[in-house]
Formats: C-alpha cells, sequence, structure tokens
C-alpha cells in the first residue's frame, strides 16, 4: 500500500547535524583498524610467499617490506593490533551490561586511546 503522507513525516536528521562524541569515534575507529589490519597481513603474507618463492623475488618483497614505507606500515599495524584488541575487551565489558553510563564510557574510551599508544611505544621499545 502506498504511503500518501509521504511528504508529512519528519526527515532524520543527517551526519551532518550531530556533533561527533568520542564513543562513536572509537567504535569507528575500530572497524577501520579492522580493515587496515587485514591490508598488513596481506603483506607480511607477500612477503612469507616470496621468502618461499626464491632468493631473488625475496630480496625484492623484503626491500619493500624492509624500507620506510614497510616500516611504517608495520609500525601503524602495531598501533592498529592494540587499538583494535582493546576496542574489542570494551566491546566485551559493554556486552555484559558494564560500564554503559556516559562517564565510564568515556572512561573506557580514552583508556582505548592511551592505552593502544602507551602499548604500542612498549612494544617498539621491547622489539
Amino acid at each position: 500500500m502506498a504511503d500518501v503522507n509521504r511528504g508529512n513525516r519528519p526527515l532524520s536528521p543527517h551526519l551532518q547535524i550531530y556533533r561527533p562524541q568520542l564513543t562513536s569515534i572509537t567504535s569507528i575507529f575500530v572497524r577501520i583498524t579492522g580493515n587496515a589490519l587485514i591490508v598488513a597481513m596481506l603483506m607480511i603474507v607477500w612477503w612469507f610467499l616470496a621468502a618461499a618463492t626464491s632468493p631473488e623475488y625475496f630480496a625484492y618483497a623484503d626491500a619493500f617490506v624492509t624500507s620506510w614505507f614497510g616500516d611504517l606500515v608495520l609500525f601503524l599495524s602495531t598501533w592498529a593490533l592494540w587499538y583494535h584488541l582493546l576496542g574489542g575487551v570494551r566491546h566485551l565489558i559493554w556486552d555484559n551490561a558494564v560500564g554503559l553510563d556516559l562517564e565510564t564510557a568515556y572512561t573506557l574510551g580514552y583508556a582505548l586511546i592511551i592505552g593502544s599508544v602507551v602499548l604500542t611505544i612498549f612494544t617498539v621499545i621491547v622489539v
């Protein structure tokens, strides 16, 4: 059946109306880091396959992975791994209906950001 009152209904506010919140931004970045980790893993798998193929091809792949761009990708992948892991832990906490109030949600958001940076620096120093 056709909706005859289509012009009288209010429209939903667009994304430009809402002010970005810490919880929404951190949640979006959890999704982005998950997809970025797929790209980084493809680079690592390419490096392993090159090692199994031939010494010449491995030298080519190794030159790329150990270049400044490869180092940057691996460094950002380390941060993305920690960020994605801590974001998953935060969602597990929320799945148990804990920390859903605004103050705790913001505390967990800041802990996610700060914790991922600190753990990345610690990982780079140790490794």
